[in-house]
């Protein structure tokens, strides 16, 4: 079950939360304040006796065959990256400076890029340069379903990375580490230094990876993340019903078994398992211009053993 905003009007708080201002001063709505709540139920596939090592946790042909398009997806999106990153993820790679490149990959992994095409503009909106010091303008702007911000921490998130980027030198130099640490090595050590208040999963796992794919970065994921995950991570909960198990190590150990399985690299897991769980409407492409490769897509659901 998913929980979402509804149009229903949220029941009087007992005292009235201060209203946001812009950086001019302006007050104005912020466009995920509290609005109440919804029930979504997610449609589970009716059991056909459909069985697979790499997927012990299925139990319907159907479900394979979804999980099969978001890994071919997910594998085409960062393959995307790579060659010929869409939108802002260009200006990332082309960067002189790496740290406006780590700074505006920050941004991305943070406010999460909408639909296409206008998956960027919430992000360009609220902008601003690392140099300027200044502080992006994210209340009321627009963010993506798999943004990290809560508006009612405000910018103290951010606030917490400027901090961090400052006691280990540069963004950069944070985002390295040591230099003679392979690029998996160096993704683990990083994402635990990232542990920031209000920094969840989800996107510390997307600013690396993009860094990575984007070339900013010598940055690999060999591993989801799993035990940093909160109880209510997508990524984290549909592991736990795709692969069939609960323990975070016997998870990534499992999902390493699925990525080696069905050909495709571990980072990819995380954004195809976030997808799988939600409902068509609340997919996350991150500004990928590029679909499910058709060739690969039947090439996973075969290893998945769902053809």
């Amino acid at each position: 079950m998913i929980c979402a905003k509804s149009d229903a009007p949220a029941r009087p708080a007992a005292r009235a939360p201060r209203q946001p201002r812009s950086r001019t001063g302006a007050a104005r709505p912020n466009a995920r304040a509290a609005t109440g709540l919804k029930v979504r139920r997610v449609t589970r596939a009716a059991d056909d006796g459909f069985e697979s090592e790499l997927v012990p946790g299925l139990r319907a042909t159907e479900d394979a065959l979804r999980l099969a398009d978001e890994l071919a997806f997910s594998e085409a999106r960062l393959a995307e990256l790579r060659a010929a990153p869409p939108g802002l993820y260009a200006e990332v790679a082309a960067a002189p400076d790496a740290e406006e490149a780590c700074w505006l990959a920050f941004l991305i992994a943070y406010l999460c890029p909408l639909s296409i095409p206008a998956a960027f503009d919430g992000i360009t909106a609220a902008r601003v340069s690392w140099a300027s010091g200044e502080l992006p303008d994210i209340d009321g702007a627009a963010l993506g379903p798999r943004s990290g911000h809560d508006p009612g921490r405000g910018t103290a998130t951010v606030l917490a990375y400027r901090s961090w980027a400052a006691r280990t030198g540069s963004q950069y130099a944070g985002l390295l580490g040591d230099r003679e640490w392979e690029p998996e090595r160096r993704f683990v050590r990083t994402f635990e230094r990232l542990a920031l208040p209000g920094l969840h999963r989800g996107a510390r796992f997307e600013l690396l990876t993009s860094l990575g794919a984007l070339g900013v970065v010598p940055i690999e994921a060999g591993t989801m993340a799993l035990a940093a995950a909160d109880p209510s991570d997508a990524v984290a909960l549909a592991a736990k019903r795709v692969l069939g198990i609960g323990d975070a190590i016997n998870l990534e150990r499992r999902a390493a078994a699925l990525a080696d399985g069905v050909g495709v690299p571990p980072a990819a897991l995380d954004l195809a398992l976030h997808n799988w769980s939600q409902p068509g409407e609340d997919r996350a492409t991150m500004g990928a211009t590029v679909g499910a490769d058709e060739d690969r897509r039947g090439a996973i659901a075969a290893a998945l053993g769902a053809l």
